[in-house]
């Protein structure tokens, strides 16, 4: 079983890491500020979710497992509030100099 569960953990952690990669890779990318702010949290909530649930396996105890889903949950509400936040004052300034124009 502990094999299946290193595997397990692995995978998940690995998706994880790729997601992560991802959401930088589309802040770096995209060419304006709301692109960049839907990528970095819609890619670092998953990937957080991805890397907490494939740890779970190895956790030490069961309140170990819950502080990491307590992690991933406060992480999931403040990656919303200041996408909100972000993207209201990206709104409210314009597009800032420097930033490209959307083709």
């Amino acid at each position: 079983m502990s094999l299946v569960a290193d595997i397990f953990t692995g995978l998940a952690v690995g998706a994880g890491l790729c997601l992560f990669a991802a959401g930088t890779l589309g802040l770096l990318r995209f060419p304006d500020a709301l692109s960049r702010i839907h990528a970095l949290a819609k890619a670092d909530n998953v990937g957080l979710a991805l890397i907490a649930i494939g740890l779970l396996p190895q956790a030490m105890s069961v309140l170990g497992g819950l502080k990491m889903i307590a992690v991933w949950l406060l992480a999931q509400l403040a990656s919303g509030a200041v996408a909100q936040v972000l993207g209201a004052a990206a709104e409210e300034k314009g597009p800032a100099a420097g930033e490209r124009e959307a083709s």
